[in-house]
């Protein structure tokens, strides 16, 4: 990575949040190469989720890749990781390089059209610790993520995560914060977004 051209950052002023943005963390021909990578070469999987009593296939494809042991658990949903690749590995070392973190494991989700979505929830489960660092990279079509403050109900924001973009939520913003990638009837193509974490 050229530190010669820092990368463009934006932050945002909102209370209980620690939120950066990057829109051009790969450019735009590393970023089409990798999205294709990703789309051919992740073993993606579809599971089950149960909501209020009911279970039905989760709005999108998934994959976990992480160190040796470290299952994930959401939603009633408990995954075991794969060994890292190549591929994921490369993504993972530019992204420590700027938020200086060292991450265990990736969540990888796969937008197949814009019905394809992520409902409102925060990444506070135990096994990430009290202020979790989440990493979020996005690749393919671009999707609104929706931020909204859990007491404070005029506190929300929506940011479109652009094709090679880099987000990062860190300090108590799961503490005080949900968010969502909602269903939209627009024509769109497919996202893929890997979210970046560590388990204590």
């Amino acid at each position: 990575m050229n530190s010669l051209f820092p990368k463009e950052k934006i932050t945002f002023n909102l209370p209980d949040a620690d939120i950066e943005y990057y829109p051009n963390f790969f450019d735009v021909i590393r970023a089409n190469e990798l999205f294709e990578k990703l789309k051919n070469e992740i073993p993606w999987q579809q599971d089950n989720i149960t909501v209020f009593g009911k279970t039905h296939p989760q709005p999108r494809l998934t994959s976990l890749f992480g160190n040796e042991g470290k299952p994930y658990s959401y939603s009633n949903i408990v995954m075991q990781p794969n060994h890292w690749n190549p591929l994921l590995m490369f993504i993972k070392n530019e992204i420590e390089e700027t938020c200086n973190e060292n991450f265990t494991t990736v969540l990888l989700n796969y937008y197949r059209d814009g019905k394809d979505s992520n409902g409102w929830h925060a990444d506070n489960e135990k096994e990430l610790g009290r202020n979790p660092v989440i990493a979020s990279v996005s690749f393919g079509a671009e999707r609104f993520f929706h931020l909204q403050h859990n007491t404070i109900k005029e506190q929300k924001l929506k940011i479109n995560l652009e094709h090679g973009s880099l987000l990062i939520m860190k300090g108590t913003t799961q503490h005080f914060w949900k968010h969502q990638i909602p269903k939209t009837a627009k024509d769109i193509g497919p996202r893929i977004n890997l979210t970046f974490r560590i388990i204590k």
